[in-house]
């Protein structure tokens, strides 16, 4: 590992990784856009000539750098995030997101589940890539970023053409059978989900950072979830749920990638879940133990 590793936190309610020879700021960005991002983008000022400076300074001396991102860099896209402040689905509502232990055990949870993803799947799938997105993927282009971690499920990053990705949390775009671990694409399961349910018909709230939409419980009784194609078993989303760990090959995949690194910066992320905080934390560690 690097002995001289730095560390930069950009904090998701400010400056996302747009680029930094830019002086737009997040909500400046979304502001433009020709989507409802503005309702999920926090309240944030203009970004300063010091800030950027320090920045530009923090990138232009990073040789390998290894990014963490999360939700509040796909705010501007569309997407709502669970913790930002006035207009995360955390300050909205009183809802919480699916856990893990809740669809593994009960087949009305599930139902519940899918009912909900079916209706929000068109509007979530067509979200596309911001600016700070493509920023990320023309720095690795460019030999700049060695790796991009994100905590998000949205496949944003894939369709900027990140290369060098990981996607800590799964990704909503597949689908993945508790049975025999077949994995098939999400949109496959849409053309199942119509077919099984030619008549269902829900009205539909607002949407939730994992893709689904809020609706009535009642509404959903009559929704019928398809099982494997393969042996019949359960199908979840080919992403880690609260309560659930990450995979240990993946999560040391990502150290060892680290390790590689020179300087790690983290965009749109509070960090409060521990899957993306370890990393950081073994950076700090490491650069605290290293010879100055």
């Amino acid at each position: 590992m690097p002995r001289s590793r730095s560390v930069c936190y950009v904090k998701s309610d400010e400056t996302t990784a747009a680029d930094p020879h830019s002086a737009h700021s997040t909500c400046q960005v979304g502001l433009l856009s020709p989507c409802r991002c503005v309702e999920f983008c926090p309240p944030c000022s203009t970004t300063d000539a010091h800030s950027l400076e320090l920045l530009q300074d923090f990138v232009s001396r990073a040789r390998r750098l290894f990014v963490i991102t999360g939700a509040g860099l796909s705010t501007e896209s569309g997407i709502p995030d669970y913790r930002s402040e006035g207009v995360g689905l955390y300050a909205r509502t009183d809802r919480r997101p699916m856990q893990h232990a809740e669809f593994i055990r009960s087949a009305k949870s599930r139902q519940r589940y899918w009912a909900r993803n079916f209706l929000g799947w068109p509007q979530f799938s067509s979200h596309q890539p911001n600016s700070a997105h493509k920023t990320l993927r023309r720095w690795e282009e460019r030999g700049k970023l060695h790796w991009l971690v994100t905590q998000n499920v949205d496949a944003l990053h894939s369709k900027a053409g990140q290369k060098g990705l990981t996607e800590l949390h799964g990704c909503t775009h597949r689908v993945t059978c508790l049975g025999c671990g077949a994995i098939s694409a999400r949109e496959e399961l849409q053309a199942r989900f119509v077919a099984l349910n030619p008549e269902w018909r829900a009205q539909a709230g607002g949407v939730a950072p994992d893709g689904d939409v809020f609706i009535e419980d009642e509404q959903v009784q009559t929704f019928r979830v398809p099982s494997c194609e393969n042996c019949g078993g359960i199908l979840k989303p080919e992403v880690t749920f609260f309560g659930d760990t990450v995979n240990r090959e993946t999560v040391q995949f990502v150290h060892d990638r680290l390790s590689e690194s020179d300087a790690v910066l983290v965009v749109g992320s509070s960090l409060q879940v521990y899957s993306g905080y370890r990393f950081l934390m073994a950076a700090v560690i490491e650069k605290c133990q290293s010879p100055s």
